[in-house]
């Protein structure tokens, strides 16, 4: 009788493993919640690789370098929640003239679903974080991943307001950036600043429905 060969991948330490394996991926969950904590010049390879049990090399091997892996780690989900929103717009737009609330919530709905996860919350602090990186590196990464995106809700929102002003448009699209990605993060501003008991900090359904609301009323301000 002939022993079937086991197809388990198989890993003699450090290094690059042997067969099917979702090192890759293991590489940057580590990369994201080290990148969204300590910021891309304080997060090392040498963290990450211990972090997830290989070498640098093999991170090197994978990403090619630093910011090869920071780019990857955020372009990985950032990518697919733009696409995510332009698909809702999409749907929205098919029916009819969609209202300012519902374009707003569009937008926000594919970000707050990272908040069920631990995984997704880093996400949303790096996301966050980003914007406090050096140019040469925020810039590129936004334009990539959210540039289109972006402007499809800039133009949905000035046939949503007809006598909204072009320059007002990309104004108030970028403060509804500036308002989820403080609310969504993980501040943890409302715990300490709300009575015990009066906030849910699992509500994410409040969440939402609380910076729609903010939101709606400044795009819809005069």
């Amino acid at each position: 009788m002939v022993k079937q060969a086991s197809t388990r991948p198989k890993q003699k330490g450090p290094g690059r493993p042997e067969g099917l394996s979702n090192i890759r991926d293991a590489i940057m969950d580590a990369s994201e919640s080290k990148f969204a904590d300590l910021g891309y010049a304080g997060t090392t390879l040498r963290e990450i690789a211990e972090a997830v049990n290989v070498t640098q090399a093999l991170i090197s091997y994978y990403f090619g370098s630093k910011y090869g892996l920071f780019q990857e780690t955020f372009l990985r989900r950032g990518q697919k929640i733009s696409a995510e929103r332009i698909e809702l717009l999409d749907s929205l737009l098919a029916t009819g003239k969609p209202t300012v609330r519902e374009i707003v919530r569009s937008f926000l709905s594919p970000t707050l679903a990272l908040r069920a996860t631990p995984q997704g919350r880093s996400f949303l602090r790096l996301q966050a974080r980003l914007h406090t990186e050096p140019p040469e590196i925020s810039y590129p990464l936004r334009t990539d991943a959210y540039g289109a995106s972006t402007q499809r809700y800039v133009d949905a929102m000035r046939l949503a307001l007809p006598t909204l002003g072009e320059l007002d448009a990309y104004w108030r699209v970028t403060l509804m950036v500036g308002t989820y990605l403080y609310a969504f993060s993980d501040t943890h501003r409302m715990e300490e600043m709300v009575p015990k008991g009066l906030y849910d900090a699992e509500d994410t359904e409040g969440l939402i429905d609380q910076v729609t609301r903010f939101v709606t009323g400044g795009f819809e301000a005069p």
